[in-house]
């Protein structure tokens, strides 16, 4: 679950991580009340959506006077903001944060993230932070460096030195920089983040570290002990199908292809897809039901499915473990009736109650395609998208 960056700053704060003053605003009338509670001559209007790269897709304005202020989030507010992180359609900006203008001498990239392969916390840091990090790990990655922590003592005075030594922070900044690193680190754990990114960390003409940006990332599957923090999800950046599939406890992700899944099982439905790729197709999405799957949740999957117009075939692939295929084949019958689904659907079976299940995908009266395997049911369903208007 993604955190906007105006709360992400509150957790900041409450972690003791210095960041600028700023009031988050949901009218351009608030915006422009948010930069005088602020005062001074110099704001920035920043838009709050879940993607990366705001400043280059002018998500990000730098106001001279309060005219200008207000004028921006005239402009900002009520809009879709196209990144190269939100997808072709982009994402609704619903709030603008207005923050105080920093005096900045230099922009660091500090982030801390969970490095799976090495089951352990991970900081990335680089002198070379700002908005063109991203061209920074393409073309010089040996300006950036990582380290990770053991899990038991978590970050060591000489960990921070190094890190402080690689950022190039002057030796009078290292005592803050290491209570900044600690604080993260301490809510990284607390907070269950998978992700904790600061770009750009900015020293100050003073002297001064401070996150000029914050972003959080909150692992999901702890958010049951982080109800605060799950308190403050924003549905309306996240892909309808994705929440609605959540609501019905199956994990849903939409992708760019026309070729749908409904498979049982994380790793299969990961498979199926390789496949479809591999014989020259493109997965919509992935989607996996869960071992229990119930008839009821195959109905709800197609419903998902359905909504996404790129779709010109769906391809059900369950095996039988936990659940019956007779069971599934019911749920598929049911939900092609229910949906009045008018795309091919191809169907491959295997495990407990094959036969019986397939056996009433036959007796079902609908046109629906049987595969034999994992192989020939991509393949079918390749063939059957491209025979689709």
């Amino acid at each position: 679950m993604n955190l906007h960056e105006y709360q992400s700053k509150v957790l900041f704060r409450e972690y003791g991580i210095p960041v600028p003053e700023g009031r988050v605003a949901v009218t351009p009338a608030e915006a422009l009340s948010a930069a005088e509670a602020l005062g001074g001559s110099l704001w920035v209007v920043k838009a709050q959506v879940h993607a990366g790269g705001r400043g280059k897709a002018g998500g990000v304005k730098l106001a001279r006077s309060l005219d200008e202020v207000e004028a921006y989030a005239t402009e900002l507010l009520g809009k879709r903001l196209v990144t190269h992180q939100s997808g072709a359609d982009g994402l609704p900006i619903d709030r603008v944060y207005v923050e105080g203008g920093s005096d900045i001498d230099r922009e660091l990239y500090l982030s801390l993230v969970v490095d799976r392969g090495a089951e352990r916390v991970a900081i990335v840091a680089s002198a070379a932070g700002g908005m063109d990090i991203e061209e920074v790990a393409r073309t010089t990655p040996e300006k950036i460096f990582t380290m990770t922590l053991h899990p038991a003592v978590g970050l060591l005075d000489h960990q921070a030195r190094r890190i402080g030594f690689g950022l190039g922070v002057d030796p009078s900044q290292s005592a803050a920089l290491g209570r900044i690193l600690n604080n993260l680190v301490r809510l990284v754990h607390e907070c269950d983040a998978s992700l904790v990114e600061i770009n750009p960390l900015i020293v100050t003409t003073t002297g001064e570290i401070v996150a000029l940006d914050a972003k959080i990332n909150v692992e999901d599957n702890a958010l049951f002990r982080q109800r605060k923090l799950a308190a403050l999800r924003d549905p309306a950046q996240e892909d309808d199908k994705e929440r609605r599939a959540r609501e019905h406890d199956l994990s849903y992700v939409s992708l760019d292809g026309n070729i749908a899944c409904l498979v049982n099982g994380a790793g299969l439905a990961m498979a199926t897809m390789d496949l479809i790729k591999l014989h020259g197709g493109e997965p919509a999405n992935f989607l996996d039901v869960g071992g229990g799957a119930t008839a009821g949740h195959v109905a709800e999957a197609f419903n998902i499915i359905l909504t996404n117009k790129r779709v010109k075939t769906i391809l059900v692939n369950i095996f039988g473990g936990i659940v019956r295929c007779d069971l599934i084949a019911e749920g598929v019958i049911s939900g092609i009736r229910k949906t009045r689904v008018d795309l091919p659907v191809v169907v491959r079976l295997a495990g407990t109650n094959a036969e019986e299940g397939m056996e009433l995908l036959a007796n079902s009266g609908l046109d629906i395609i049987v595969a034999s395997g994992l192989t020939d049911a991509a393949t079918r369903a390749i063939d059957a998208a491209e025979r689709v208007a």
